[in-house]
């Protein structure tokens, strides 16, 4: 919905429309490839890709998680960083892997846990430093500057 109203062009494709993962994948890949799309930027997907949807945009799937992995992986990177009374947390852009948040780390930024927090105060704090990070990973992405060497992204 906001894309729509920044006037920028949106495509939707239902998975409930499709018989099985294979097929709604082989649809998302026919339509990226019709738009000449580059880039995938995730955000809020709470979904898996498959290994072949991965394998076609290799180095051009970004994620972004609400905990520095390699800790606290999964659904639940703000409450499991709270819950296990770390000082410093933060939000992570990387790239997606056939392993859930395990894929080379592009950006971090450490987030301060104050004593007063709440999860949903660290959240919102979290929240508010994702909003810098994606854009900038995404444009570093854009302007050629991420060099993958194993495990380690360089910014060049």
């Amino acid at each position: 919905k906001r894309a729509e109203k920044a006037d920028i062009k949106t495509l939707v494709v239902e998975k409930k429309d499709f018989n099985s993962k294979k097929e709604f994948e082989a649809e998302i890949l026919k339509t990226l490839k019709k738009e000449k799309i580059d880039l995938i930027a995730l955000a809020g997907y709470m979904k898996l890709f498959s290994a072949d949807f991965i394998r076609e945009y290799k180095n051009r799937i970004l994620n972004i998680h609400p905990a520095l992995l390699p800790s606290f992986k999964g659904a639940h990177g703000i409450k499991d960083a709270f819950d296990h009374g770390v000082k410093i947390t933060g939000p992570t852009v990387h790239f997606v892997t056939e392993d859930m948040d395990a894929g080379p780390v592009i950006l971090q930024t450490a987030v301060k846990v104050m004593e007063d927090d709440t999860e949903e105060t660290l959240g919102e704090a979290i929240h508010k430093e994702e909003h810098k990070l994606y854009p900038r990973a995404i444009q570093l992405f854009v302007e050629g500057r991420l060099k993958i060497e194993g495990r380690k992204v360089r910014i060049i």
